[in-house]
């Protein structure tokens, strides 16, 4: 990867931010297009002096990513929403970028999310799987990433459980029984890498990505807790009560997240994984402990009182 030109589209976002400082560590040069490149400056002094670049690019406006992308030798897609004009974003957007690519004879990894389904009854889904398709049919090597639910130390995932379990002493549940396998931010970059520096071998595939661990998300709750030092009550919700939930206006979940949640989030038996792509998965708690800490009483000083 040394000296190439990489354009991230989204790069300043939560997966980008990781996958950009990868590809730096391997000598690598970054573009980083967003809507607003001033959000993403943060990224430039993880790089040596010239290698990071900053431009302005929107998925819904090809011109733009036709001029993000240009002579560009590798290009990753890392935007996805969960609101809004999904078609316009996931798929539209998603196939701008891999016709920009394919003109400039690029290598493409697009990432999507475990759970792509044209049949899902959730439009979050069905605009991945559409998206998918789009990239193949506009540059048949891209290289389709499906990630589990990610975990990193900016995510609004695990923290946003933490804070839930860390200020209340009684914790809703949702759909406790749902299965998860949460694989590390970190590993989905390496994967990103992975891809890209040898499009010969991983052009053309999809790989789905989750951890070496399947929890429940009541399994996962009571791990947080664990993490932290705290104790509250869990109270599983009736399915009932959560499609009631989803449906009221300011809810913390929407439709379209709840009817997610009624499937999985794990690699299929079938799925290759990030073995295949030559990366060691991370457990959970290998990782969470060096930032959970702050969700603890008296943070870091807190649990060192506790041992």
């Amino acid at each position: 990867m040394k000296d190439t030109l990489v354009t991230l589209i989204g790069g300043g976002g939560f997966i980008g931010r990781y996958v950009a400082q990868a590809l730096l560590a391997h000598g690598a040069r970054v573009r980083i297009a967003g809507r607003d490149p001033r959000k993403s400056y943060f990224i430039k002094p993880l790089g040596g002096l010239g290698q990071t670049q900053f431009v302005a690019a929107d998925v819904t406006r090809p011109d733009t990513i036709a001029r993000a992308v240009q002579g560009a030798d590798g290009v990753v897609n890392l935007v996805g929403v969960f609101d809004g004009d999904l078609d316009r974003v996931h798929v539209d957007g998603a196939r701008a970028i891999a016709e920009a690519a394919a003109r400039e004879g690029a290598a493409m990894v697009h990432v999507s999310a475990i759970g792509a389904d044209s049949e899902s009854p959730a439009r979050y889904a069905r605009t991945k799987a559409a998206g998918e398709a789009a990239v193949t049919a506009a540059l048949p090597h891209a290289t389709i990433l499906r990630p589990a639910t990610v975990f990193g130390r900016e995510d609004q995932f695990v923290n946003r459980f933490a804070g839930m379990i860390a200020s209340l002493p009684i914790v809703p549940v949702l759909k406790p029984g749902a299965r998860f396998q949460p694989v590390y931010v970190g590993d989905v970059a390496d994967a990103v890498v992975a891809a890209l520096a040898d499009r010969d071998t991983f052009g053309g595939r999809t790989f789905e990505l989750g951890g070496p661990e399947v929890l429940t998300m009541l399994e996962l709750h009571r791990r947080i807790a664990t993490a932290i030092g705290r104790d509250p009550t869990f109270v599983p919700l009736p399915d009932v009560a959560g499609k009631l939930l989803s449906a009221l206006p300011l809810s913390p979940i929407s439709a379209d997240q709840w009817k997610l949640l009624q499937r999985d989030t794990v690699v299929g038996d079938r799925a290759e994984g990030l073995d295949a792509l030559g990366v060691a998965r991370t457990p959970l708690d290998a990782i969470t402990p060096g930032w959970l800490v702050r969700y603890a009483r008296a943070g870091r000083f807190g649990l060192r009182a506790r041992a």
